[in-house]
């Protein structure tokens, strides 16, 4: 076994059974019943014999649609955006070649990055606030020549979107590619898009999974047809699966039920973060995702990890995955009883 893959551990998926599931990130609104029956009536005459369409037209066409998607530019799927990550890095992957993203990020950036053989380099967030650290990223940019950059925007696990102007510097800095990582933009009016085009280094990827398709595990690039082009070629063939086109194009015909139900996980997301601010010793840090990062007493991390698990609610303990997260945890928004759970199990730990 190559040194770095034993270094590493598995990426770790708690036990939630039982307990009010705050620590994913998902949409936690289950479909109407009216459109579960629609559903399942399609997926009764979805036949299983054949391979998948390859390429998946239909679903597409629908997420050119519902993501706003600029005509000229190449949509390619993957089975989430972790596959997408990791086609990325395979399709530059080289002893000498960089993979840099900011810290703290997204670990799966870090982790495909050794997967695939890349040198990782991650350049701290500044400490107040989780913004970007220009002057060091602009230095790392000039002293690593990474072959591929991924931004979070908003970033993972902070919740925060960097300064536009900041990031214009960036990608004209950047001699590889850009990857704006756009996970969560369902819960923010900003995204990079319509910037498709306009760099020639740029591409944006997106997922169903925080919309409410967790379960389907679908993700999209975006971007200019030959860059595309090349990351198809180290796609597994039909890679997304009948069951998921079907289900998603299904979806994303009806995707007026899932804008309201972000609309009210967005309300409630003001509300958990202006609750949390009145708790003592609490400080939650603004978030345009569907999760809200809160520093808690220095020292009490793990123990209100615990407390909240015993009263069942389940939360990410952030302390101790990066030194700028000391004292942190990281609370996903969930229906207004869900957090109201979470908020008394909270008063009463504190």
């Amino acid at each position: 076994m190559r040194p770095e893959i034993r270094a590493l551990s598995p990426y770790h998926v708690p036990d939630a059974r039982g307990l009010i599931k705050l620590d994913a990130m998902e949409n936690p609104y289950t479909w109407p019943d009216a459109l579960r029956d629609e559903w399942a009536a399609l997926l009764r005459d979805t036949d299983l014999n054949r391979y998948p369409d390859p390429h998946a037209s239909g679903l597409v066409t629908q997420l050119r649609r519902s993501m706003a998607i600029p005509d000229d530019m190449a949509v390619l799927l993957g089975n989430g955006s972790d596959e997408i990550i990791q086609m990325i890095a395979m399709a530059v992957a080289g002893p000498d070649r960089t993979l840099l993203s900011v810290e703290p990020g997204f670990v799966m950036y870090r982790m495909i990055a050794s997967f695939c053989g890349m040198r990782y380099t991650g350049v701290p967030l500044r400490a107040d606030d989780f913004s970007l650290d220009l002057a060091a990223l602009l230095q790392a940019i000039a002293d690593t020549r990474p072959a591929v950059l991924f931004l979070a925007y908003p970033n993972n696990p902070t919740g925060n979107l960097f300064d536009r102007k900041a990031l214009a510097q960036v990608i004209a800095a950047a001699p590889g590619l850009v990857v704006i990582d756009e996970a969560y933009a369902p819960f923010t009016d900003q995204s990079y898009m319509a910037e498709l085009g306009r760099h020639d280094n740029l591409v944006v990827m997106r997922t169903v999974s925080k919309m409410g398709l967790a379960g389907l595990r679908l993700g999209l690039l975006a971007g200019p047809p030959a860059w595309l082009a090349e990351f198809d070629k180290v796609r597994l063939p039909y890679n997304i699966n009948v069951l998921t086109q079907a289900s998603a194009e299904f979806a994303l015909r009806h995707q007026a039920v899932f804008d309201a139900q972000t609309a009210d996980i967005r309300a409630e997301r003001e509300r958990l973060q202006q609750a949390l601010a009145r708790l003592p010793g609490l400080s939650p840090y603004p978030s345009a995702a569907n999760f809200i990062l809160v520093r808690v007493p220095a020292g009490r991390a793990p123990a209100l990890f615990e407390g909240l698990k015993e009263r069942g609610v389940l939360v990410k303990n952030l302390h101790g995955a990066h030194p700028l997260l000391q004292d942190c945890l990281r609370l996903t928004v969930g229906r207004p009883e869900e957090n109201d759970a979470l908020l008394g199990a909270l008063q009463q730990l504190l």
